[in-house]
């Protein structure tokens, strides 16, 4: 199947009881058995461990990144926790330095305490990554584009390298999308979606998800998944494998109006820069024109003042872009990450990697593109 079908169909099958088209919401926590141990259907007896209504979001979710296995989260962060607990004291991960402040905050604040230890640097620096890999580096973990400086890395690069000293590489897909990124393809091991974003689509759903390829890493992920609990309710999973159905529309006119966005406040007096991986400009320009089918609608700017009081006051005079936390979804948002997404990461870290206090995050969304720019121009005036 192509992309657009397998958002539709991929790994879906009707509801065998009713016929019903779209998985009925299975609201349930156990299943009856005929006699003990023996379930009536082998692979339902208790929610945690599996629900239909899940399994039918966890097979589209393999479908649409060509894996073989997808374990839906009630976070994205539940998701990467999941993968962190295959380590141990005295492993070693190396991960890129421009993260999600969310994933910053559990390695350095959660699992540094366990022992593990934790190297960040530039993934586009092959000779400093690969100086950093020993007999004890066990995961290495890539965004790419990065939240919120739009960083890249190449894939097939760092897959090369993780796989010639046998270690997993894991990629966080969220700001990418499978419909214009496919990492496993690229010989990534690991998935990650934060799928509250561009996967649900419509800010009502909070939710994470791990796809693989080999299905014995995926068996040992879900096992840890049903040891520690953090699975994705039934109504929620239905929530989600509904906005899948429609990625593939949204994410056309997410990179379209992001587009229109960039070159409208590329050419604006009082912006500096505009980090989006679809500018000739962008640093990694080439990478995404490799890896990706398009740029998507996550778009960060910064002003020619420098001033953390202008980007407040431009975030305060939005009227069509909503001021809040988060991304992906229909409506567009708008976010100052050093005082909401990333303030968690300390401030000469955030510093240090390009994190300034004028620093604006857009995730532009599905709206008339015309009113968008509108809307940033009086707000910018």
């Amino acid at each position: 199947m192509k992309f657009n079908t397998k958002v539709i169909h991929g790994g879906q099958h009707h509801d065998p009881s009713t016929g019903a088209v779209m998985p009925p919401v299975y609201q349930t926590s156990t299943f009856v058995q005929t006699s003990p141990g023996q379930p009536i259907n082998p692979d339902y007896e208790y929610s945690r461990a599996a629900n239909p209504t899940r399994t039918a979001l966890e097979n589209a979710l393999a479908s649409i990144e060509n894996g073989t296995r997808g374990l839906a989260f009630s976070s994205g962060l539940a998701a990467t926790d999941c993968v962190l607990r295959s380590f141990k004291a005295g492993d070693e991960i190396i991960a890129m330095d421009d993260l999600y402040g969310g994933t910053y905050r559990m390695f350095t604040r959660i699992y540094k305490d366990s022992g593990i230890k934790f190297h960040f640097v530039d993934m586009n620096n092959l000779e400093k990554f690969k100086s950093l890999i020993n007999e004890n580096t066990k995961l290495v973990w890539v965004e790419t584009p990065t939240n919120p400086l739009m960083k890249l890395a190449d894939i097939q690069e760092v897959a090369k390298i993780t796989k010639e000293n046998k270690i997993l590489f894991a990629v966080d897909n969220t700001f990418a999308t499978p419909y214009l990124q496919k990492p496993l393809d690229l010989g990534a091991d690991i998935v990650m979606h934060s799928a509250t974003k561009y996967l649900g689509g419509h800010s009502d759903v909070i939710a994470g998800a791990l796809i693989v390829k080999d299905e014995a890493l995926g068996e040992q992920l879900h096992f840890q998944q049903f040891a520690t609990g953090a699975t994705l309710g039934p109504m929620d999973s239905f929530l989600v494998l509904r906005g899948i159905k429609t990625l593939h529309l949204r994410v056309e006119r997410h990179c379209e109006n992001g587009g229109k966005v960039v070159e409208f406040l590329n050419n604006h007096p009082k912006v500096k820069t505009v980090y989006y991986p679809g500018l000739p400009s962008h640093p990694y320009h080439e990478i995404a024109k490799k890896q990706m089918s398009g740029y998507g609608g996550m778009v960060s700017f910064t002003f020619v003042s420098g001033k953390k009081e202008d980007a407040i006051d431009f975030l305060e005079k939005l009227k069509v872009f909503t001021l809040a936390e988060s991304l992906g979804g229909v409506e567009s948002l708008a976010n100052h990450p050093a005082l909401m997404t990333h303030a968690s990461i300390p401030e000469d870290k955030r510093k240090e990697i390009g994190i300034t206090d004028d620093l604006v995050r857009l995730s532009v969304g599905i709206e008339d593109a015309t009113d968008l720019i509108e809307d940033l121009k009086q707000a910018l005036a």
